[in-house]
């Protein structure tokens, strides 16, 4: 694949895309996570074909506004942990290189100067959890929930949500999110100000269409530097803590803890 000659968008068909499905139909762009065989789980080809789409989405000026979804009964659980324990457990090196991947998506997904939403058709697990709230606006349909689980499966979730969740729910229910590992209904979530809206999942194309309307109509230039001022204190808990993440979370792909943890929840799955 060759490199563009200028910061010019393309035909998502010319993109070649395998894991998520790119479709721009402006104003709206629409990144769908598309492994609904495992609940849209995050893959290496997967975290770097989201960051091709919002890169090409951040270069197209007839695209005003970018909504994340995913395929299936899931909007996404996170990584991979079937992955995970052929390609990283007790390999540092090659988990320090696929966190630079789920890091690179975050930042073009943050820093894509346009309005984004998560569409949140289904639960969202660990790093789709965090997925979601890299985004500006998030609706979720009313039969799903948000939960952490990393500190059962040997990951601390330092990829946006020990960063995040203190800014969006306050220090205590982050800790509660985090440490209890429970479930948190949609209308829970909504309360505590995870997501913004809650609908029936028959109404949810009906409330993405009308807030992608409204977000359509804003001043582009404008609507970036505002965008750009809100996401201070995101960009700056993320700036200071998350390559420090990385390396330990590479780290500990050596230690007992994990790789036990990674190897009896697929025991459990199979």
């Amino acid at each position: 694949m060759t490199e563009p000659t200028h910061p010019r968008p393309s035909a998502p068909e010319e993109l070649g895309f395998e894991s998520i499905l790119y479709e721009k139909a402006p104003p709206r762009a629409t990144i769908t996570l598309n492994r609904p065989e495992v609940l849209n789980a995050f893959d290496f080809r997967m975290l770097r074909e989201i960051t091709r789409a919002c890169e090409d989405a951040s270069w197209d000026d007839d695209i005003r506004v970018v909504v994340v979804t995913g395929n299936g009964r899931a909007f996404c659980v996170g990584a991979d942990l079937k992955s995970w324990a052929v390609d990283y457990l007790g390999k540092p090196k090659e988990y320090w290189k696929w966190f630079g991947a789920f890091k690179d998506m975050h930042d073009k997904l943050r820093e894509i100067g346009k309005p984004t939403l998560a569409r949140i058709n289904g639960i969202a697990v660990g790093g789709g959890n965090e997925l979601q709230m890299a985004c500006d606006l998030a609706v979720m349909v009313d039969d799903a929930f948000v939960r952490h689980v990393g500190l059962e499966h040997g990951s601390v979730p330092a990829g946006g949500a020990t960063q995040w969740l203190p800014v969006f729910v306050g220090d205590r229910r982050a800790r509660e999110i985090i440490l209890m590992c429970e479930e948190i209904p949609a209308a829970l979530a909504a309360e505590w100000g995870l997501v913004n809206w809650v609908v029936p999942a028959a109404q949810l194309d009906v409330k993405v269409d009308e807030i992608v309307d409204k977000l359509a109509t804003k001043l582009p230039q404008t609507t970036r530097y505002a965008k750009q001022q809100l996401n201070f204190w995101r960009d700056l808990s993320w700036h200071e803590t998350v390559n420090h993440a990385r390396d330990w979370l590479a780290l500990s792909m050596l230690g007992d803890e994990a790789q036990e943890a990674v190897k009896a929840f697929l025991k459990r799955s199979s």
